[in-house]
């Protein structure tokens, strides 16, 4: 297959990929003529022509994919002055505040992203696409964590 027919028959639907990732035209062209890019450079390398497609759909996703990661690593924290909050606990209160930050920091890394964004009253779903887990899998994750918190804060009391 010479690459004009290459890209007549799959643009269309590589772009339609790219805008189910970002639900926006531009973004969803420029990933679409990156990935075309990709595979006008490396067309002639190939030696098993049987599955272009595949191959095409993975350079689109993995673009895809490095996009979504570029844009999360840029995004910006607005500044905020805390210092303008009065902290109003008790001392038994940060007390317990304290022992549950340490029994956080106890868990494995991937545990302390998910229970931190679920105190943080982010929903599974939003959570799920962040970590790269299943829904069902961050659902149980939270249940499991739950349990390992409390059986640890009931040894601090």
């Amino acid at each position: 297959m010479d690459f004009e027919s290459i890209y007549k028959t799959y643009s269309p639907k590589i772009f339609r990929v790219c805008l189910g990732y970002f639900n926006d035209i531009d973004k969803a062209k420029d990933i679409t003529q990156e990935t075309f890019i990709v595979v006008f450079e490396y067309l002639g390398s190939i030696k098993n022509t049987e599955n272009i497609p595949g191959w095409i759909y993975r350079i689109a996703t993995n673009k895809c994919l490095r996009q979504l990661a570029n844009e999360r690593r840029n995004e910006r924290v607005p500044d905020f002055d805390f210092s303008k909050i009065e902290y109003k606990e008790t001392a038994i209160e940060e007390g317990r505040y304290q022992k549950l930050r340490q029994c956080i920091n106890e868990l494995a890394e991937l545990d302390r992203i998910i229970i931190g964004l679920y105190l943080e009253d982010v929903n599974q779903d939003k959570i799920a696409g962040i970590v790269g887990l299943s829904h069902a899998n961050v659902r149980v994750r939270i249940h499991r964590i739950k349990e390992v918190l409390s059986i640890k804060m009931k040894k601090y009391e």
